[in-house]
């Protein structure tokens, strides 16, 4: 996962940002505008007024239908997991590809265990440098680990910050898979299948089916930007292969969530259009 993959970062964080104004944010972040990049802050300050983030959030639908509250919605979803996690005994959490995730920081439920933020050396300087410039110190419960998917061990990465295998962690991969290859994804579930039985996973993908052009569910200018022009988004599944994929590494699937989900759980309820995207599906799994 190179530099420009590294780069996307900032956008989700900024919708993130951008959604504090709403009268009933999905998320509630008040970190997540403290930790962006100068342009991005411009951006999410002006969305203070109505007609600004109305216009953004249009231009945004009009290139990626369903985008804007799929983001959110699944921060939304992985908030809710790991407080549950935490009331049943998780002890860890892994954060795998961090960017600017602000969880370790502002969920109180974590707030008495270790969190490894992993990313590339490159987002873990940044990361770095906006934390302590924010707090003036990394909290000494956050371990930053800097790792390359495709390139390096992480285990071993993980093992040198602490995280062993006595822990029972939480790991969220998050908008992440799409980026690597399929190699740097199986060695990734190679480390995952020693994890102690209870550990828990969440992680993002894009279908296949959006990524071989077959099906492009309404978003052909994000299949176009991510696939076609800029090769980022490199590897993902059928829906229907996910279970057996997750029992050969010694997980069972908990459950798939996507746009029926969201709308029922988190956009209804608080009377949002019910409208979330179709490319991205979230998986819940638990090491058995």
């Amino acid at each position: 996962m190179g530099n420009a993959a590294a780069r996307t970062a900032v956008g989700p964080m900024a919708l993130v940002a951008i959604d504090q104004h709403e009268e009933i944010p999905l998320v509630r972040d008040k970190l997540a505008y403290r930790l962006l990049p100068l342009g991005a802050k411009t951006v999410a300050g002006l969305c203070a007024a109505p007609p600004v983030r109305w216009a953004i959030a249009r231009a945004v639908e009009k290139r990626a239908p369903g985008l804007w509250s799929s983001l959110l919605c699944r921060k939304r979803y992985i908030d809710d997991q790991l407080r549950t996690a935490a009331e049943d005994g998780i002890d860890a959490v892994v954060l795998l590809g961090a960017g600017l995730d602000t969880r370790a920081y502002r969920l109180p439920e974590l707030a008495a265990m270790p969190c490894y933020e992993v990313d590339l050396p490159a987002g873990t300087a940044r990361k770095r440098a906006l934390v302590q410039k924010v707090y003036g110190r990394i909290p000494d419960r956050v371990g930053l680990v800097p790792v390359d998917f495709e390139r390096q061990d992480l285990g071993e990465a993980l093992a040198a910050h602490g995280c062993t295998a006595e822990r029972q962690p939480f790991f969220v991969w998050e908008g992440v898979t799409q980026y690597l290859t399929e190699d740097a994804i199986r060695r990734t579930f190679a480390f995952l299948a020693d994890a102690r039985i209870g550990s828990r996973l969440v992680f993002t993908y894009v279908r296949a089916d959006f990524l071989d052009g077959t099906d492009l569910r309404d978003s052909a200018a994000l299949h176009r930007e991510y696939v076609v022009k800029r090769r980022l988004w490199k590897s993902g599944w059928a829906p229907e292969e996910v279970a057996g994929f997750l029992a050969g590494h010694g997980w069972r699937l908990v459950e798939q969530v996507g746009r029926p989900e969201f709308a029922a759980r988190y956009l209804k309820p608080i009377g949002r259009r019910p409208v979330a995207s179709e490319v991205e599906l979230t998986v819940l799994a638990e090491k058995v």
